[in-house]
């Protein structure tokens, strides 16, 4: 018995050094053997999600402060040189005070995207569902979108009964439709037509976001992570820190739903699927 006392306390040990080498013990203590192993993988899962985490908190503070140093030096820039030349022509002012006003409502845009996706990530937002008319939620959006799609010289075309409806919060999915249709504009073909389709599965609303463009597969996998960009230009004037569809799959998942994406060697298609009965 003091052998066996002996064997338990060594495998004890081996927990609390957080030995890599499994525990074994005599035949007779299998089943302490099996238990100590079941704690000792808890453990290890345990810490290395707590590594994960503070990698995750590493990343997000790196990606912060280089996404704001650049709107932000440009601020600064910009004032600085209204500041030491008071007698700069008026038309010369007026351009510095635009650019700047520009570079501060981008800083300001970041700010809120970093504070968003922190908010959906762990779950605090609260939904605020109802019966939402689909088929009008998304000729708004497409309404919305009518510069970016004038200046790509494109069009989006919605397929979708009159009727369509779905359950959910309406702020919400109004978000997520536009970061799917804004990443279509940004990354797909010129002169091309955005198809979104929408219609009734069993219980449930299936809508479509179709676009000429391939996204490659290394990059399809990708594409809903938190800072990723397709075009790895992560400070372009006109591109967000690569958190929107991050952001869309957090929404849809609140909501119970799914979001996907594929891609072929003639279009991408965004398919977002969402329980349409009340909870």
């Amino acid at each position: 018995f003091t052998r066996y006392f002996d064997e338990i306390v060594e495998g004890v040990d081996q927990l609390a050094e957080e030995s890599q080498s499994r525990i074994a013990m005599s035949p007779e203590l299998s089943f302490v053997e099996k238990k100590l192993n079941q704690v000792k993988d808890k453990l290890e899962a345990r810490s290395k999600e707590a590594q994960e985490a503070e990698q995750r908190k590493n990343e997000l503070v790196v990606y912060l402060a280089h996404d704001i140093k650049t709107p932000l030096t440009s601020v600064i820039g910009y004032l600085s040189l209204l500041d030491e030349a008071p007698d700069l022509p008026t038309e010369q002012k007026a351009k510095y005070v635009r650019i700047t006003l520009e570079k501060a409502y981008r800083l300001e845009s970041l700010v809120n995207e970093f504070f968003e996706i922190t908010r959906y990530h762990f779950q605090t937002v609260p939904l605020k569902k109802e019966r939402i008319d689909l088929y009008y939620m998304l000729m708004q959006v497409a309404d919305e979108a009518y510069p970016q799609l004038s200046a790509d010289n494109k069009q989006i075309e919605i397929q979708a009964a009159e009727d369509i409806t779905v359950y959910g919060d309406s702020d919400k999915l109004a978000r997520v439709f536009n970061n799917i249709i804004k990443n279509a504009i940004a990354y797909g073909e010129e002169n091309s037509i955005i198809i979104i389709s929408a219609e009734l599965q069993d219980h449930a609303v299936v809508i479509r976001f179709s676009n000429k463009g391939t996204i490659p597969p290394e990059k399809l996998r990708a594409i809903f992570e938190k800072f990723y960009r397709l075009d790895d230009a992560r400070s372009t004037a006109t591109g967000g820190a690569g958190l929107g569809l991050a952001i869309a799959k957090d929404i849809i998942t609140l909501h119970g739903g799914t979001i996907e994406a594929c891609s072929d060697s003639s279009q991408t298609i965004f398919t977002v699927t969402l329980p349409n009965d009340p909870d």
